[in-house]
């Protein structure tokens, strides 16, 4: 970013996302033992961010025509249904509800992998196989680089070109603060909105700023909008969308008085966007960052 250097571990790991994309393109013959083969039906679980890219993951895949992909929260795996493969995607690689899903999954002869920051772990180690990203693990408790390197990762294991969204990345770290945050500095409250597999993108959207700056925030299936959440939409507030926007909404938008932000980039790439409103804000609101509240870096239930 252009600014002075990073003062917290956020602002550091924000900062080299787009670098981190491209280099983990390096490790795609590495991943292919780990991520699912074109055809399989998978699950792919999560929980926090890591369910968020899940959902922008499986969305994927169906798009791309490799097979059924549904996404979920460890906690609540439907354990009637058969998959080939079960993904886990854990930064910490400790997360309770995913050990206890690969357990109980391993014990009943189920086919998983993982994909983790941290090797050696429980998660790791529970998976048939493991990707271990340790290069974009972090020291922030808020999640930004391992999830969106992951997704990259993900993206171009379907045949994706990501380098446009790498560029796009580039871009939004390099843009100065006013020009690349104009609309929204003063935001008292923001809605993402997504189609397809940006929809996992404004769930995360949403989960960074209230982690990081305590903001409200909502998110919701774009076409979903209209339908009661609209009704919040005023002035001082933010509809901000990812990728495509239906017809009429922006219009729809802007006639309550609310500010609506879209921008014709890879919409990961306005994610890390998000990631610089969310230094921004925590920074307005006298909040560190680093140390976001009733939060840990990994959740162990006792």
């Amino acid at each position: 970013m252009p600014s002075a250097a990073p003062t917290t571990h956020l602002a550091a790991e924000v900062a080299t996302q787009a670098d981190d994309w491209a280099a983990v393109l390096g490790r795609l013959p590495e991943a292919g033992r780990v991520l699912p083969q074109p055809g399989q039906s998978v699950a792919v679980v999560g929980c926090g961010t890591s369910l968020f890219m899940a959902q922008a993951y499986a969305a994927s895949r169906e798009r791309a025509g490799q097979g059924r992909t549904e996404a979920h929260a460890a906690s609540e795996f439907p354990q009637r249904r058969d998959y080939d493969l079960v993904l886990a995607i854990s930064r910490s690689g400790t997360t309770t509800e995913v050990v206890e899903l690969l357990r109980a999954l391993r014990e009943g002869g189920r086919r998983t992998s993982a994909v983790v920051a941290v090797p050696g772990t429980p998660i790791s180690d529970l998976g048939d196989e493991a990707l271990t990203l340790a290069e974009v693990d972090e020291r922030s408790v808020v999640q930004t680089r391992f999830a969106t390197t992951t997704l990259a990762l993900l993206r171009a294991s379907l045949g994706e070109d990501v380098t446009a969204a790498i560029g796009d990345a580039r871009t939004v770290l390099a843009e100065h603060e006013g020009s690349a945050l104009a609309g929204l500095l003063e935001a008292e409250q923001v809605t993402f909105l997504g189609r397809g597999w940006t929809v996992g993108l404004a769930h995360e959207a949403a989960l960074k700023l209230r982690e990081s700056a305590q903001l409200w925030t909502e998110s919701y299936p774009a076409m979903e909008y209209r339908h009661g959440p609209i009704s919040i939409a005023g002035p001082g507030r933010v509809t901000w969308a990812f990728g495509e926007v239906p017809d009429g909404l922006a219009e729809q938008v802007r006639d309550t008085g609310a500010h609506f932000e879209h921008r014709d980039v890879d919409p990961l790439a306005d994610l890390v966007r998000v990631h610089r409103l969310c230094l921004a804000k925590a920074a307005a609101a006298g909040l560190d960052p680093d140390r976001p509240r009733h939060l840990s870096r990994s959740i162990i239930l006792t």
